[in-house]
């Protein structure tokens, strides 16, 4: 029989703890997100109802038409947020992973003072870790700046980094980018006296690595659903 998409969840969450053990860490410091990136609304819940606790999606647009379909889990945004498409992705998202720019913490604050002023969202800073000029992301070298605007915006919780490493032909030649963006956090810590709890990083080839190397929040979806459809 094939595999479903709950004996796939369950083959993550086995190679999650056995990262986490060989890290020295414990598998509950590490959330797992499910990226529901061009799945339809059935595969997703089949996933909610083996017990996935967390979804993400690249797309505002794409999450406003599944999330009033689907209850209980925490909605993450992992794809690139466009300024005029804030507010509908507020409406949607418990938490982004994709901050890398001062105008759009200032767009993002503005419309949390406006209409949820009682509202803290958390949000992470992407990190251009490979420095890849096609890929969103803020300079490692200037992600401090970022950070210090961010802590000064009374809405928005800064709880740590994302990255998206340079695609590479092995697993573990993703590994010098977790660690760049393990260090890069360390630096943005001790330079603003802040804790940073998070690192998002590792996706459906290589999360086992980034466990390895301190990930608490991994993007993975088509080692769940199998192949994205187009």
């Amino acid at each position: 029989m094939p595999l479903t998409i709950a004996d796939r969840l369950d083959d993550v969450r086995r190679r999650m703890k056995a990262a986490a053990d060989r890290g020295g860490r414990s598998s509950r410091d590490v959330t797992l997100v499910v990226v529901g990136k061009t799945q339809p609304v059935p595969a997703l819940a089949e996933a909610i109802a083996a017990g996935a606790t967390d979804l993400g999606e690249n797309r505002v647009q794409e999450a406003a038409a599944k999330r009033p379909l689907l209850h209980g889990p925490r909605w993450h945004l992992i794809g690139p947020l466009q300024r005029n498409k804030a507010r509908t992705a507020l409406e949607l998202f418990d938490v982004i992973h994709t901050i890398d720019r001062v105008p759009l913490v200032e767009r993002l604050q503005l419309l949390l003072e406006q209409h949820w002023p009682g509202r803290r969202l958390t949000v992470l800073i992407e990190v251009n870790v490979g420095d890849e000029p096609q890929k969103a992301g803020i300079s490692p070298a200037a992600v401090t700046e970022l950070a210090r605007e961010i802590v000064s915006s009374y809405n928005l919780e800064l709880e740590g980094l994302m990255a998206i490493p340079p695609l590479v032909g092995e697993a573990e030649d993703s590994r010098p980018f977790f660690r760049h963006l393990a260090a890069v956090r360390e630096r943005t810590q001790d330079e603003l006296g802040i804790e940073l709890p998070h690192l998002s990083m590792g996706m459906s080839h290589d999360f086992e690595v980034a466990v390895e190397e301190g990930a608490t929040l991994i993007r993975v979806g088509t080692a769940i659903f199998g192949p994205r459809r187009t």
